[in-house]
């Protein structure tokens, strides 16, 4: 458990999407618990994207000829290999981002769940199915999936693996390519994921990994890609839908989050205390899901504050390739930045530290101490405007009815948590939110987790779903096959036109008596 040493480096980047690689221009790759670089990555071109989506619709054809048991087995094959390196995955994971171990493990395992979901459930999501038709034993109807083509990925810094491989397994699986450009802090990653794929006997070209700008590589990919799949911000996610939509090609993102958690008069406090303290600081709380609103009711509020700022201030953060942390660093200066404005103007307008608050120099220069503030109101840059950072604020309420309606009262629609008295209680909580996952006794990781089931975004934080039925059939063009024998909607042969046309009304009146009609 170490650093990735030169050699993993030098053999991954190989794999990068762009002829002559050797011959590029190169941006550095930052270690984010110390801040130096531990090696570059090539620069691609619009042109390098160009290349690599002609060579992958080229590819494409090629596998949307194979069965889907076929793309199972392969999945397979690569979940296994996740599985057995998950050690060099986990190494790269916290060196290009600089998470806590946990989170590195936590992000790797969920690859392997995700590939192995998609492998075991994808021939038989895709299989053709019958459907009712027009004119019952008259009409049949099949309906198929055929994949889109090129897909294209713009994965982020935060989850580089899983969110460069979990939306990718699920293309893949319904028979697509791919072509990913990886954020510029976290290539490696990307390129790790791609290895593994190849390892499995994935076709280079149907996994093409392209570094680059954003603003040229990214770009280049919206404009020839046949479907887009973004993870970042609302802002960006807007802009790109926006263009996606100029396009009419189809369109699907996991965006930001403000994300609220409830905890009640009944529900027990230890626990809801443990469960919040991972649920705002996993990951150094750069996590979509992450929470950085607790609502607390007034008959345990001071006991849930005292006690949850007592577990943050207690946290170890270190940075360690082993699982002797709570917390990491955080990723990159403009993360340190964003925080700390947010902490700045929060204390100066009159809110209250009660644990962290501060940067850790003394650890590494990306460092910040995990961060509970209480006394937060409107006029507070982070009372409402998402922090992706380890800091979350206390709000004592009066009632659950009024912690459900500050909870929705955001643009945002991404997770919530809900700690009650009774499940039963909880379930109810978390059917009035306006979110589109729900956690009952955790924070984020039961649905993230529970890959069967869609996960995704409602008002700004998102658009489509990943994980589930969803997140596969988003990768495919459904299509009707109906075939009409005996009876048309013209006629029957034999009969008189007028006299059939007399007996349409009669004959749909009759059909309502049929099993689901």
């Amino acid at each position: 458990m170490a650093r990735p040493d030169t050699a993993t480096f030098d053999r991954l980047r190989r794999l990068v999407a762009i002829d002559q690689y050797d011959a590029r221009p190169v941006r550095s790759v930052l270690e984010a618990y110390t801040g130096t670089e531990m090696t570059t990555i090539p620069i691609g071109t619009a042109e390098d994207l160009e290349v690599a989506v002609r060579r992958a619709r080229a590819a494409q054809a090629r596998w949307a000829a194979t069965s889907p048991k076929e793309r199972a087995d392969l999945l397979l094959r690569f979940a296994a290999l996740v599985f057995d390196r998950r050690i060099e995955l986990m190494d790269m994971a916290q060196a290009e981002t600089g998470k806590a171990r946990s989170y590195a493990q936590e992000e790797v395992m969920d690859v392997a769940l995700t590939a192995r979901h998609y492998a075991k459930t994808g021939p038989k999501t895709l299989a053709a199915k019958k459907v009712k038709g027009m004119i019952p034993g008259a009409t049949d109807v099949r309906v198929r999936y055929q994949p889109k083509g090129v897909i294209g990925v713009i994965s982020p810094w935060n989850y580089p693996v899983t969110l460069a491989a979990s939306d990718a397994v699920a293309a893949l699986m319904a028979g697509n390519a791919v072509v990913i450009k990886p954020d510029s802090q976290t290539p490696y990653c990307a390129l790790a994921v791609a290895e593994l794929l190849y390892e499995a006997g994935l076709e280079p070209e149907l996994f093409a990994v392209v570094p680059g700008p954003g603003g040229v590589v990214g770009q280049a990919l919206v404009k020839t890609a046949d479907y887009l799949m973004f993870t970042g911000s609302s802002a960006t996610g807007a802009t790109l839908a926006e263009q996606a939509g100029s396009r009419l090609i189809g369109f699907s993102a996991e965006l930001g989050g403000k994300n609220p958690m409830i905890v009640t008069s009944g529900a027990n406090v230890d626990k809801a205390v443990e469960g919040a303290a991972r649920a705002c600081y996993s990951n150094s709380g750069q996590l979509c899901i992450s929470i950085e609103r607790l609502y607390v009711e007034k008959p345990v509020a001071d006991e849930f504050t005292r006690k949850f700022a007592a577990k943050v201030a207690s946290m170890k953060v270190a940075p360690a390739y082993d699982f002797d942390a709570d917390m990491g660093s955080l990723a990159s200066q403009a993360q340190i930045d964003v925080i700390d404005a947010h902490v700045k103007d929060a204390t100066a307008k009159g809110a209250t530290v009660l644990a962290g608050g501060k940067k850790l120099d003394e650890l590494g220069p990306f460092f910040y101490a995990p961060t509970v503030l209480k006394g937060v109101n409107e006029h507070m840059e982070c009372f409402a405007t998402e922090t992706f950072g380890p800091l979350v604020s206390v709000y004592e309420v009066d009632s659950v009815d009024e912690a459900i309606k500050l909870a929705n009262d955001t643009d945002y629609g991404l997770n919530a948590s809900v700690f009650a008295g009774s499940t039963g209680q909880a379930r109810d909580i978390g059917a009035q939110l306006r979110v589109g996952t729900v956690n009952v006794n955790e924070g984020y990781a039961a649905a993230w987790g529970s890959t069967a089931a869609p996960m995704g975004g409602m008002g700004v934080s998102g658009v489509g779903r990943r994980h589930g039925t969803e997140g596969l059939l988003k990768y495919t063009e459904p299509q009707t096959i109906a075939t009409q024998r005996v009876i048309g909607i013209d006629g029957i042969r034999g009969v008189p036109r007028k006299l059939f046309l007399k007996l349409v009304p009669t004959s749909m009146k009759l059909l309502r008596f049929l099993p689901g009609r």
